[in-house]
């Protein structure tokens, strides 16, 4: 495990709280009003990451809510990732996580892997392949839908399970793919998407 690697990335990310715009913490605040009300009404609160393919900023959104819940303490938070339809989680996402310092196992090989990304030894690892939002994998009802792309936001306007919808849409790092700064975009997307996770759980400690 690399687990103070993992640290030293968190560490660093708080510090950086102040590079997220006032208008991106006024939508990541009412995600943390969420989770607040949820724990205190249902005792556990279910985050569902939605985006369109469920391959990229929704693995790494659900990934960082996990991690960011562990690491403020909060317990019975669990998030989940999903898309408006399953392709495979892409490995550009994988390596980033890796790079931040999480444990990335591939369990399974095929048109759809399947990861383990574990946070922490004594805690059970995320698994990460693609779904659909509403796949049996995931919370069936209560939870906060949270669209991280405008296209999953558009083709998703209702989810009548959800108790709450929000739109956090991050750019596509999938723009990137194939020209020599895939990999630095990635991690960029990683870093933007783990600040603003953690930020939320930062709020609520």
């Amino acid at each position: 495990m690399k687990t103070e690697q993992l640290e030293q990335y968190i560490k660093e990310v708080e510090s950086e709280f102040d590079q997220i715009p006032n208008d991106r913490k006024e939508i990541l605040d009412q995600i943390a009003s969420y989770i607040q009300s949820s724990l205190h009404d249902r005792s556990k609160a279910d985050l569902i990451l939605i985006c369109t393919h469920n391959s990229r900023r929704s693995h790494l959104s659900q990934v960082w809510a996990q991690v960011a819940a562990y690491h403020y303490g909060l317990k019975n938070v669990h998030a989940y990732s999903g898309g408006t339809e399953a392709t495979a989680m892409y490995p550009m996402a994988a390596k980033a996580l890796a790079k931040a310092g999480l444990q990335v196992t591939k369990l399974a090989e095929g048109n759809n892997p399947v990861y383990s990304l574990k946070y922490h030894p004594d805690e059970p690892a995320v698994i990460g392949f693609s779904k659909t939002y509403n796949d049996s994998f995931n919370a069936q009802s209560g939870f906060a839908a949270i669209m991280t792309c405008t296209q999953a936001d558009e083709n998703c306007p209702f989810i009548p399970t959800a108790a709450k919808r929000i739109s956090l849409p991050f750019d596509d790092p999938k723009a990137f793919d194939d020209t020599p700064q895939q990999e630095a975009k990635y991690d960029e997307r990683c870093r933007d998407i783990a600040r603003e996770m953690i930020y939320v759980f930062s709020t609520l400690n």
